[in-house]
């Protein structure tokens, strides 16, 4: 189940608490929610299973900024991105990209290593809040 940079957390909740939580949790940092893209609903419209797998892709210029500003091909996993999915066991996952990961993927110097902290605290905070009680 492990993926380079990605960081999965359990939810002690459902995908739709999970996920209406983590929206919470999003704007209450201050960042904008830009889309939700429904897998399993879309799976569906074509007549094909999936367990509920919800993105959902937000962020804030001040964050990710500093990053593109030290490589613009980063802009290529920005906005963030979170993934709610149930597994096979009916379990809740939350999974999201490391930005130090990510840093480290597309080169980004030491000139936005507090913008990579900051970051990686806001979504640890975030993941955490919306996955427990």
């Amino acid at each position: 189940m492990a993926a380079d940079g990605l960081i999965t957390i359990k939810s002690s909740f459902g995908p739709e608490e999970t996920m209406k939580r983590l929206e919470t949790e999003v704007k209450a940092k201050g960042l904008t929610v830009f889309a939700h893209v429904d897998h399993a609903a879309g799976a569906a419209a074509v007549g094909l299973p999936l367990r509920p797998t919800d993105l959902i892709i937000f962020g804030n210029a001040k964050g990710g900024t500093p990053l593109m500003q030290q490589a613009q091909t980063v802009g290529i996993d920005l906005p963030l991105k979170a993934l709610v999915w149930q597994d096979e066991q009916g379990t809740t996952w939350l999974s999201y990209n490391d930005p130090a990961y990510l840093a480290g993927r597309h080169g980004v110097g030491e000139p936005a290593n507090a913008a990579v902290m900051g970051l990686t605290g806001a979504l640890h905070a975030i993941a955490t809040k919306s996955t427990t009680p």
